[in-house]
């Protein structure tokens, strides 16, 4: 399991665009990354919990790692389009990411699948995840579980 700064730097580093690197979005590219991984790999890339809230999958630990490494991270409040505020992040310096091959594999895949999509269907990507569409909002999300109960489902039909 990798670290999660390890894995932030990666996201900040390869994401190619920088200007939409918010909390938001990066907490649900590292959430696809981590589902793409216990699809594939039977664990996580990261330690997080994963929480279903009122947005998707949503957890404080990337905010909290990002603002724990002001060396390696920057972060900054502004608004977004309607107003609200809004966290963004960027990474200040090359930090060599420790990750393993598979791991960087799965982050790649969750970077490739959205970065072309807009904030609509970037969101309806993420819902039709099978941990989201099979699970009531404001639970704990266990992707590991989650992922074999698909494959399971994915067997019989």
């Amino acid at each position: 399991m990798a670290k999660l700064s390890d894995v932030l730097a990666y996201v900040l580093g390869s994401y190619p665009h920088k200007h939409e690197l918010s909390n938001a979005r990066v907490n649900k590219i590292i959430y696809l990354a981590d589902w793409h991984h216990a699809l594939n790999y039977n664990q996580q890339i990261t330690p997080i919990s994963w929480y279903f809230d009122n947005y998707g999958p949503y957890v404080d630990d990337v905010k909290v790692t990002a603002r724990k490494h002001p060396e390696i991270f920057k972060t900054e409040e502004t608004s977004n389009f309607y107003g609200n505020p809004k966290l963004s992040f960027s990474l200040i310096c090359d930090k060599p990411a420790r990750l393993t091959e598979a791991e960087r594999k799965s982050l790649d895949f969750a970077i490739e699948k959205t970065k072309k999509l807009y904030w609509d269907d970037f969101i309806k990507l993420i819902y039709s995840t099978h941990p989201i569409a099979s699970s009531p909002r404001y639970s704990t999300l266990d992707l590991v579980q989650k992922a074999k109960e698909y494959r399971k489902l994915n067997k019989t039909t």
